[in-house]
């Protein structure tokens, strides 16, 4: 079976190498190719990250800092708290370039980590180009890695609203608003236009059978709340990397999955909701 990671990190940085180590990984596009091929992964999207400055007061996109492999594409982050309505429109220029290229994918935003709210106005802006565009938009939900941040601000209820007032822009709940699956699932239930990743639900270098046995009663949990919301068309796989051992992710998110919907949440739900990404696959 294909798979594609709707959710991982490839940017050079301490934390990641350290990340990557500790999950039986090295933070290189070979290390990374060689996780993909024992699972065949076909495609990662890769989120633009936080970090760095604003530059003559413009809210830039915050882009992967290596270049890509052809088996990456990716999602230009947003840093909300950066933005100001004085260089909105530069920002914006910035932003529409990053659409328009071939790799990339998608819109990230990480609201608890900013503390700024969702339904921010100077949000609405980058949202109605990212449909423009035919871009989804990704947004982490759920704890928050740190202290920094506030996590009144990245509670999946949050996007409701948004869908609300967006209903035709795709929303990728990141994370699956991890640990409030109840209320992320009753988000992706009611909206039709939003999605949950599976990514980020643990880190560390484990067996398949370790895997399973530490974060047996958290799965649990999970798949009763995925039965419960009975469409798999709305949920995609994702890992999350470099926190965590590809291989064991894989066939742990497996268990998750119903067999006859797994070639849907591995692979064909990333190509609906990211078509620039299904769109990259093909001219591979």
């Amino acid at each position: 079976m294909k798979i594609i990671d709707a959710h991982l990190h490839f940017s050079v940085c301490e934390g990641f190498d350290r990340s990557a180590e500790a999950a039986g990984h090295r933070n290189t596009a070979e290390s990374l190719k060689g996780a993909f091929d024992a699972r065949s992964i076909v495609l990662g999207i890769v989120m633009g990250e936080m970090g760095g400055e604003r530059i003559d007061g413009v809210a830039t996109p915050r882009l992967p800092n290596r270049p890509l492999p052809d088996f990456l594409v990716f999602c230009a982050g947003l840093e909300s708290r950066e933005l100001d309505p004085q260089t909105l429109d530069r920002s914006l220029e910035l932003f529409e370039t990053e659409f328009r290229k071939p790799d990339c994918v998608g819109l990230k935003l990480y609201p608890g980590y900013n503390s700024v709210p969702l339904n921010d106005p100077l949000h609405a802006p980058f949202l109605e180009l990212a449909e423009q565009y035919d871009l989804p938009v990704v947004i982490h939900t759920g704890e928050l890695a740190g202290t920094h941040g506030q996590l009144k601000f990245s509670h999946p209820l949050n996007v409701d609203e948004l869908a609300v007032r967006h209903p035709d822009l795709r929303i990728v709940m990141a994370h699956y608003g991890n640990p409030w699956i109840v209320d992320a699932t009753a988000v992706a239930q009611k909206n039709p236009n939003v999605y949950l990743d599976l990514s980020g639900f643990a880190e560390g270098n484990y067996t398949s059978q370790e895997f399973l046995k530490k974060y047996r009663l958290h799965l649990d949990y999970v798949r009763q709340w995925l039965v419960y919301l009975d469409h798999y068309e709305k949920v995609l796989y994702g890992s999350d990397w470099p926190l965590i051992n590809i291989p064991c992710y894989v066939d742990g998110m497996q268990t998750l999955v119903p067999e006859e919907f797994r070639e849907q949440v591995f692979f064909s739900n990333a190509c609906r909701v990211f078509p620039k990404a299904a769109e990259h696959l093909r001219k591979r």
